[in-house]
């Protein structure tokens, strides 16, 4: 096989497993009404705090013209809301309600295990190994 079918390979697998592993975690979030771009967002705000709605797009990989209406989604269930920047009117920063923060609270321990069950199968080394895999080939791709 040559190199550069294998290299069309590791690009099936790859893809295949990003879907595979994507659905896994789609079905689990999808029972707490809510989808992995939602989930995404309110997952980086319990872990990291109030955003400003122009960086959170950036950090779960959405394009900043979603943003708004996956933030709009977020703001009806009240799941979400919008703050205003005190010192910079241009900067609005989004926040989790009560209701959000107990809603993510509640779910993200079986969203953690569900995604320790699909690493399971990979050894303290291995899963290392793929994460510099990964990460080695994500950055030189961005750099094409």
């Amino acid at each position: 096989m040559s190199k550069y079918d294998k290299q069309l390979k590791a690009f099936t697998v790859l893809h295949r497993a990003q879907t595979s592993i994507q659905e896994a975690t789609k079905k689990d979030i999808q029972q707490h009404d809510l989808n992995l771009t939602e989930f995404a967002v309110m997952e980086l705000l319990y872990h990291k705090g109030d955003q400003p709605i122009q960086i959170i797009g950036k950090k779960v990989l959405i394009a900043s013209s979603s943003i708004t209406y996956v933030v709009d989604k977020l703001e009806k269930k009240n799941l979400v809301a919008r703050v205003a920047c005190p010192t910079d009117r241009r900067v609005t920063f989004v926040s989790l309600t009560d209701e959000g923060k107990q809603m993510i609270e509640s779910i993200f321990p079986s969203h953690e295990e569900k995604i320790a069950s699909i690493f399971d199968v990979l050894s303290d080394e291995e899963l290392q190994n793929l994460t510099d895999y990964l990460k080695r080939v994500g950055h030189h791709a961005n750099k094409l």
